[in-house]
């Protein structure tokens, strides 16, 4: 039985590459970092904790390294987001956030994650007694079937909610999937790119003139309810099908699936196809999210484990032409 809560946890994310408008201005590592992140005068106020583990999202723009906008700055009274590795989920926030209301900025006061910066433009962490990262739940990986690296750009939750988060997949790497003790227990949210491309060029806002970023043509989610049930998540980026986005009615040419480890999945199959697929269709049972995109889910059962698997259309060609070929050759086997 599929818990309501976590469904709505993991359904909120399929709206929530819609909510964002064009005007954003603004390998495995299992370890949680525990050391207090410290008073940093260097550079100015409201410095990065630097070499504490935690992942640098554009140091050299003007967010710092804080998993905010290039252009958006981390200031005196207010709390600055950041990206932790791949794998592990921020465990700071601001304890007033106690609610997520969908669409919220970060000037609302209700989506204010990560660590605080004063009025003296120390870092002070929300809960001293907890680490900046930990693990997740472990029971989802980004597989990559392709022949190039492909970017992962996880959303901002709590924060801007914009895709800075950076997980690079050159094979498989375990994704941050969120239990409930995450904030709000809501689910991890990521765009996945078409493959070449880097993280770097990737997570960062763009613009529709490039097929990547959140214009990318994927998205995908995750979170694990209280049972040990996992609900993940793959569908097509509201964005991408916006009348204004100039490759609206490109197939891309890589796929996405689910697929599970052993027995006992929901849902399956949940997959992408562009050889058989055309835009904002799928093959299986999928239903319509924000903005008319079609997505799918799958549940994984406690003790289960699945992988978000990346591949592209060539090789489904090659292999279904070489079938072809074989039967012409074959002609009554």
């Amino acid at each position: 039985m599929k818990s309501s809560s976590a469904i709505v946890a993991l359904l909120a994310i399929a709206a929530e590459a819609a909510s964002h408008g064009h005007d954003h201005g603004h390998h495995h590592v299992h370890r949680s970092v525990e050391v207090e992140a410290p008073v940093a005068k260097r550079g100015g106020s409201c410095q990065f904790p630097s070499g504490e583990g935690l992942i640098a999202v554009t140091p050299s723009e003007l967010n710092g390294g804080w998993a905010m906008s290039p252009n958006q700055e981390c200031k005196p009274g207010g709390y600055c987001p950041y990206a932790c590795p791949a794998g592990q989920v921020s465990m700071q926030w601001d304890p007033e956030a106690t609610s997520y209301t969908y669409p919220l900025s970060m000037t609302d006061g209700e989506q204010n994650g990560g660590l605080y910066c004063d009025e003296d433009g120390k870092i002070q962490k929300p809960f001293p007694d907890r680490p900046y990262c930990q693990d997740g739940t472990g029971v989802v990986s980004a597989k990559n079937k392709c022949k190039e690296q492909v970017a992962f750009c996880q959303t901002v939750l709590p924060g801007n909610e914009a895709m800075l988060i950076p997980t690079l997949v050159e094979e498989l790497v375990t994704l941050a999937v969120p239990d409930l003790s995450y904030w709000c227990e809501t689910a991890a949210h990521f765009y996945i790119n078409p493959p070449g491309y880097t993280t770097e060029t990737a997570c960062v806002w763009g613009t529709s003139e490039n097929p990547y970023g959140n214009w990318s043509p994927y998205v995908a989610g995750a979170n694990t309810d209280g049972e040990g049930n996992t609900f993940v998540k793959i569908g097509w980026n509201p964005i991408y099908l916006e009348p204004t986005t100039p490759f609206r009615d490109v197939v891309p040419d890589f796929g996405v699936e689910i697929e599970c480890e052993g027995d006992g999945c929901n849902g399956l199959p949940c997959k992408i196809d562009p050889a058989v697929n055309g835009v904002n269709e799928m093959t299986g049972a999928n239903t319509d999210g924000a903005g008319g995109a079609s997505f799918c889910v799958v549940t994984v059962p406690k003790g289960g484990n699945a992988n978000i698997v990346v591949f592209q259309q060539q090789q489904q060609q090659q292999q279904q032409q070489q079938q072809y070929l074989d039967q012409q050759h074959h002609p009554h086997d």
